[in-house]
């Protein structure tokens, strides 16, 4: 295993907690995790790419575990959280970075893509799709919505906390090892989530993420329907409980050099469960522009 490096970031008024790993002067690579993971929910990429040469940096995003937990349900826009990275790359003294990022933290990835591509210099999106098109399938697919209902439950003020704290966190739990494919996530991997979980004041800045959902757009300031210019790859699970693989399809669409790859029998987690696939797809993405045709 790679030896990690911890830092804490200052920026825009807050703190961040960020792991590194890797050559120092290597090509910086930003890893943006997704809910409810943290940092640690990359441990499989960070050491594949740490030993090929890179310099990788992944952040406990901002609500999530050692990281600073506005209040505010506005501190988490995408525009915001799109923000946060740019200050991150900087912090690290680079005008560029190669972006890595699942479920929230894919969402954050192409949003910077998308507005300021002068930082991003490929991208790699792991079953979450634009920003633009996840808007458009709640809106308009109804087996969608229902897989995203508890988004909805998500809004809902104090309640979904305690819920989501309840028997020791048994429903976050079950929202990962029930939705995954078996083993992917062991005992001991889960006392690690349940230690960021239990970090004062996590449980709402995870919700915030979702709850700040209802603020974008709203001053037309944050524009999400964006085309996608630099390098694109999207690796999907095709099992995946929450998104339908047709979002990967859809966002495909907006990139204009970009590909995807479907992974047979992953689901969401895949990266947890077929890291040596997703890593070499990652890799090779990162290393060429190989074309590939949809599906794979």
């Amino acid at each position: 295993m790679e030896k990690y490096k911890h830092h804490i970031v200052e920026t825009g008024g807050h703190t961040f907690h960020i792991v590194s790993a890797g050559q120092e002067d290597g090509e910086l690579v930003l890893l943006l995790h997704g809910f409810p993971e943290f940092w640690y929910g990359f441990r499989h990429q960070i050491n594949a790419l740490a030993r090929a040469g890179y310099r990788v940096i992944v952040p406990d995003q901002r609500g999530y575990n050692q990281s600073d937990k506005p209040k505010d349900i506005k501190a988490y826009t995408l525009d915001v959280l799109r923000d946060d990275c740019v200050a991150f790359i900087k912090a690290f003294g680079r005008k560029q970075a190669y972006l890595i990022g699942h479920d929230w933290g894919g969402a954050v990835a192409w949003h910077l893509a998308a507005s300021k591509p002068e930082v991003v210099k490929k991208l790699v999106a792991i079953n979450i799709p634009h920003p633009a098109d996840m808007r458009v399938a709640l809106k308009k697919h109804p087996l969608q919505l229902f897989r995203s209902a508890y988004m909805l439950f998500f809004q809902v003020p104090h309640a979904p906390e305690k819920l989501l704290a309840a028997r020791d966190f048994a429903y976050l739990e079950a929202g990962m090892t029930k939705t995954a494919n078996e083993r992917a996530f062991t005992k001991a991997e889960l006392r690690h989530y349940k230690l960021a979980w239990r970090q004062p004041g996590a449980l709402k800045g995870m919700l915030n993420w979702y709850r700040a959902i209802r603020f974008q757009g709203v001053d037309r300031k944050t524009e999400i329907d964006l085309p996608v210019s630099v390098p694109t790859r999207i690796i999907w699970g095709a099992n995946d409980l929450f998104l339908s693989k047709a979002l990967a399809q859809a966002s495909l669409k907006r990139c204009s050099n970009g590909d995807a790859v479907l992974v047979d029998g992953a689901t969401h987690w895949l990266h947890h469960e077929h890291p040596e696939i997703v890593n070499h797809l990652m890799l090779e993405h990162l290393q060429k522009q190989k074309k590939r045709l949809w599906p794979v």
